[in-house]
């Protein structure tokens, strides 16, 4: 499908080729990113972060509190896509609209965190999928033997599913996008609706006003902020459809309002499952010390009194936290593939080849060839959803070694993600600041522009302070929030990389932008 004339702008002023066929239109883009948000599922699977700090009326207020924030994040986001919709998101934001002096670096450190943010996003859906699985099988049979390499082949088995959709159904995919979100929302109704008729009532006064602070920390006030980690992971990666603006048809319009309404249909239903789990959460001390790893299942389980219903119940989440994985896959990918084409990477020119899904698409899995000739039929990166496979599955590994250095390298994550956002935010911030032209867009925040990016910024230092902090205060190697030291590691390894060999090789995007367009 061929894009619009805007489409055809907007690439030309950006300096790029379009390699990628545009057939996302505004229905599929806001299911594509509503289901890779999904918000009311991740309430349920992060649900102990808030429990622990901050108790039932710090899940439900800090709920409200990060998706205020975020929501000035992806409003802010979603003005850039507009100016410049590219799937290389932050990072060419930061190249065009950085200060001349730090966009080369800025652009360069902002690739590698987002790069590092969705690499780790694949390997996290599969992880959750896989837990809730072995989840299952602990509610069903109490003589489960769980073992750590069982979680690896079931991450692997769910990786393999995930890049095997993203390449055989490629032509189909916005109509998959279609068919996942109705299963998003039949599944929500499938959830709240037993839980509303079946489950046990918490006062509302419990609800709204019982701050707990189980984790030992000195005040109360420090950890209902610690507990704001898991709220904000249900509404992180309002980027996602950033990375496939490529493949969006009249991007500069649609991918903006894709974004905005994916997030307000995501923040009202994420509201309505907290709110149906701290009504109907029970005992609170046995859903956190649920047999099965997962407080969801317990309350599942006490309000149908059935394994069968938990069953059915949880499937139905299993299901869904797969479809975030498979478009966890395309998202990762394409953002894989533009920092390659701007030779942000390592094989560069190996990771940004373009091949067709005709014929055949794994016998093209080849060389290190500068040559972007693609063939009739879907245009996708093969090789960096390859290669996306290739990194789920070392991780993955690391699975049967610890437990605890798997768990930090996925929730590292969120905090490459938050970076990622702050650099690029400020960078339009700055300009906005000094009172600097700013690109045309179509969706513009207007007048508001200034206050929202500002917002958006103070809510994210904010989160990503929190992001590194432990659940509880005293920690030993198991509990301790190893995410910070391996954070650290990998931008003194960006920062090396830049400046032994990647500065003489990366000039980052703005150099093919055309100012006079």
């Amino acid at each position: 499908m061929p894009g619009t004339a805007h489409d055809e702008y907007d690439m030309t002023r950006i300096g790029k080729e379009q390699e990628l066929l545009r057939n996302f239109q505004f229905m599929s883009v806001l299911a594509f990113t509503t289901v890779i948000l999904s918000t009311w599922e991740t309430v349920l699977y992060t649900i102990s972060y808030g429990l622990i700090n901050g108790g039932l009326a710090g899940l439900v207020w800090m709920f409200l509190v990060a998706s205020v924030g975020m929501g000035m994040v992806v409003l802010s986001l979603a003005e850039m896509a507009s100016m410049a919709p590219t799937s290389g998101g932050q990072y060419h934001w930061a190249s065009e609209f950085a200060p001349p002096r730090t966009q080369k670096f800025l652009s360069f450190l902002t690739g590698w965190l987002s790069t590092l943010a969705w690499q780790t996003g694949i390997a996290s859906g599969s992880y959750l999928t896989a837990s809730q699985i072995q989840g299952l099988l602990l509610l069903n049979d109490a003589t489960y033997d769980f073992q750590r390499w069982h979680g690896t082949l079931l991450i692997i088995g769910i990786a393999t599913a995930a890049i095997l959709l993203n390449i055989f159904l490629a032509r189909q995919l916005p109509r998959v996008e279609i068919v996942m979100m109705v299963l998003h929302c039949v599944g929500f109704i499938a959830i709240i609706i037993p839980l509303w008729v079946l489950a046990p009532r918490t006062p509302a006064k419990t609800v709204f006003t019982d701050f707990r602070n189980s984790g030992g920390w000195p005040n109360l006030g420090l950890s209902v902020l610690i507990g704001l980690t898991g709220p904000v992971y249900s509404v992180i990666a309002c980027d996602c459809a950033v990375h496939m603006a490529e493949e969006i048809k009249d991007a500069s319009r649609v991918l903006p309002l894709g974004m905005v309404w994916s997030m307000i249909i995501s923040i009202i239903s994420g509201f309505v499952m907290v709110l149906t789990f701290c009504f109907c959460i029970g005992d609170l001390e046995s859903a956190l010390s649920s047999p099965t790893g997962q407080p969801y299942i317990e309350v599942f389980y006490n309000a149908t009194h059935s394994h069968s219903g938990t069953t059915v119940m949880t499937v139905v989440i299993a299901c869904l936290t797969f479809c975030n994985t498979v478009n966890n896959v395309a998202s990762s990918s394409r953002q894989l593939y533009a920092f390659a084409r701007d030779r942000g990477l390592p094989f560069s020119s190996f990771l940004s080849k373009v091949h067709s899904t005709n014929p055949g698409p794994l016998l093209q899995f080849q060389g290190f060839s500068d040559t972007h000739q693609v063939q009739p039929g879907r245009a996708i990166p093969l090789n960096s959803i390859l290669v996306c496979f290739i990194v789920t599955c070392l991780l993955s590994l690391i699975n049967i070694g610890s437990t605890v250095a798997f768990n930090a390298i996925v929730s590292l994550g969120a905090a490459a993600l938050l970076s990622s956002y702050i650099i690029s935010i400020s960078c339009i911030l700055l300009k906005r600041c000094r009172g600097e032209v700013l690109r045309s867009r179509r969706w513009s925040l207007g007048r508001w522009g200034g206050p929202v990016n500002l917002a958006a910024v103070i809510f994210l230092l904010l989160f990503y302070f929190f992001s590194f902090w432990p659940l509880f205060a005293e920690t030993t190697a198991a509990t301790m929030n190893w995410s910070v030291a391996i954070y650290g590691a990998v931008v003194v390894f960006a920062v090396t990389y830049y400046y032994a060999y990647g500065r003489h090789v990366y000039d980052g995007p703005v150099v093919l932008v055309k100012r006079d367009l």
